[in-house]
């Protein structure tokens, strides 16, 4: 295949390339097979014209843009791959040549990615992360724990803010009901911020059997926009009226929680394990996107094509959808239950797609730099991890996905790796300081 690149400006160039006669010859069979059998050729019965007949009837011309249509993707690919582009979007096309029994010459527009010029990606600073693990975190998840497993006592006084009350309401907005206003024997706990605001508070200090007149004003982003805003008056009678009673915080209250430990020291213990395992993770988390960060500010990046940020968006919209999709949820139902449109869910996701695609272009830099190649081995071993994650077979997977595209994502997680295994944890003020300097000069 010949083929010839011309690069016009930073993020667009001029692909020429030749379709070979083998190929077209490919595509025009291809094309008569599909017009065949809907001829009608006089002294021929339907389905029966040979291709001799057909090219002296009608003209071998005539089957020259369907036999395009057919073997120009797989040409243009082959194009794109021999010049060594990255090309993003739809490039636009046009024959130069198309010559009976000649090679087709085409020419191609297409929109390129920025050239990246890398800076510092390797020893950034980042902000030191503690993962001490405290005697109040410990606390704090044990007070979650009792409030868990605590039980509901009937009580005589005034209800209180963490009190929970059995009630009967009916909501009426101009001394008329409204749909979902009224309910029986409805329990809620006094501060869980369930209702309305300042529904909760007006039944404080009321006991059982008293009635009361809640009085609360929908707020003006309220998802109902018949209520948005309005004044709602609920005629409530309180039941029954339950404080929380909290276990003892002994060994007994431990093996209760965990069923593995035998005393509450033991439960501390292991409370303290998983609280220091869960501030690791989340340590590393944060230097991984700092140190990331870093990278990507301190590269320079060409304008971002539009089509690159297109592709982006419709990458992100569609990985969102589907997860919805997988949960039973269509995207016309998330629609309606979100009370949202594609073109909000478009914008919400348009706002970081330039930092995306930057941070992207970065890491396939450094891949490149760093010469990353992901092995057989690691291929497969991704294929068995997204057939286990999606409950699919390794079949599926292989012929869902290309060695390219899994080798893609394996090289980018090792590209992110170097960034942030070299980091460097620094105090804060330090990097305020650095920061200061570099502003100034």
């Amino acid at each position: 295949m010949s083929v010839k690149w011309n690069k016009t400006d930073k993020t667009t160039g001029e692909l020429t390339f030749d379709i070979p006669q083998a190929e077209v010859k490919r595509g025009l069979d291809q094309a008569f097979k599909r017009v065949k059998n809907s001829l009608r050729v006089p002294g021929f019965r339907k389905g029966h014209v040979s291709r001799v007949i057909f090219d002296q009837y009608y003209g071998e011309e005539s089957l020259y843009e369907d036999a395009l249509n057919i073997v120009l993707p797989a040409a243009y690919s082959a194009a794109i791959k021999e010049a060594d582009v990255a090309a993003v979007g739809q490039p636009q096309i046009l024959p130069v040549s198309m010559e009976k029994g000649k090679d087709w010459q085409m020419k191609a527009t297409v929109t390129v990615e920025p050239e990246v010029k890398l800076g510092e990606y390797k020893g950034i600073e980042v902000p030191k992360q503690n993962t001490r693990v405290y005697a109040k975190d410990i606390d704090a998840k044990l007070k979650e724990e009792r409030e868990k497993n605590a039980e509901l006592v009937l009580k005589k006084s005034a209800a209180a803010k963490g009190d929970t009350v059995t009630i009967d309401y009916k909501g009426t907005i101009d001394d008329k009901a409204f749909d979902g206003g009224s309910a029986d024997d409805y329990s809620l706990e006094l501060g869980s911020n369930t209702f309305i605001p300042g529904f909760e508070d007006q039944l404080i200090g009321h006991k059982a059997g008293d009635d009361v007149d809640v009085v609360v004003t929908f707020p003006e982003d309220y998802g109902a926009k018949d209520l948005a805003g309005k004044e709602a008056h609920f005629a409530t009678k309180i039941h029954e009226v339950k404080s929380k009673q909290l276990p003892k915080l002994d060994d007994e209250f431990a093996k209760d929680v965990d069923d593995s430990v035998d005393t509450l020291d033991d439960l501390k213990e292991k409370i303290k394990k998983d609280l220091k395992a869960q501030k690791e993770d989340s340590a590393k988390e944060e230097i991984e996107q700092a140190a990331i960060e870093g990278a990507v500010n301190n590269a320079t990046i060409d304008k971002i094509p539009d089509a690159m940020i297109q592709e982006d968006i419709n990458t992100q919209m569609n990985q969102y959808l589907g997860n919805m999709q997988r949960q039973g949820i269509s995207p016309e139902t998330y629609y309606k239950i979100t009370n949202t449109t594609e073109a909000q869910l478009r914008s919400q996701f348009a706002k970081d797609a330039e930092e995306r695609v930057k941070t992207n272009l970065v890491l396939e830099a450094i891949v490149k730099k760093e010469e990353i190649k992901a092995s057989k081995e690691e291929i497969d071993k991704e294929i068995k991890n997204l057939a286990s994650e999606y409950n699919m077979d390794e079949k599926t997977v292989r012929n869902t996905l290309t060695d390219d595209m899994l080798s893609h994502d394996i090289n980018v997680r090792k590209a992110i790796d170097i960034v942030a295994d070299s980091a460097k944890q620094v105090a804060k003020s330090k990097i305020k300081e650095d920061e200061k300097k570099s502003d100034k000069k």
